[in-house]
């Protein structure tokens, strides 16, 4: 591979997924690359197997909902009109991953938080995808995590 043709960008729609987009919308424009944006979320129902498993469907829509509608912001703020979205629920790592192989991509690019004393132990999802990644990945570093 020459140059990269496809980049994911993988965002959390926090308040850093812009300095994440900015990156990699950069990096995609000096490869003239596509860019996928991914936003992956895990709902889990507070009581899944009780009386409330309805509005925990309807809930886990209007999360879907929100977050495509924000997703969609966001590509607007980058300029990126051309780019793919993609809001997944599941398991984030595994669907980071899964994505990433499914839309042949040749860069992940994904935020990385700084991390202090026993979080150093803790597999966050930027590990996880750069040991499982089918491609390179850029880790942007952002914010440091909560002590």
């Amino acid at each position: 591979m020459d140059s990269y043709q496809r980049l994911l960008l993988v965002v959390d729609l926090s308040e850093h997924s812009l300095t994440i987009g900015r990156r990699a919308r950069d990096i995609a424009g000096l490869y003239g690359a596509r860019i996928d944006l991914l936003h992956v979320f895990e709902f889990v129902p507070v009581e899944p197997m009780g009386e409330t498993l309805m509005p925990a469907v309807e809930i886990e829509e209007e999360l879907l909902e929100r977050a495509k509608q924000r997703l969609g912001q966001l590509a607007e703020e980058l300029g990126l009109d051309d780019a793919e979205l993609f809001v997944e629920a599941g398991n984030v790592k595994s669907e980071i991953l899964r994505v990433a192989r499914e839309r042949r991509t040749d860069l992940i690019v994904i935020g990385s938080r700084e991390r202090h004393g026993m979080s150093i132990l803790v597999n966050l999802t930027e590990d996880t995808v750069l040991h499982g990644a089918p491609c390179d990945v850029l880790a942007v570093r952002v914010g440091a995590a909560p002590r």
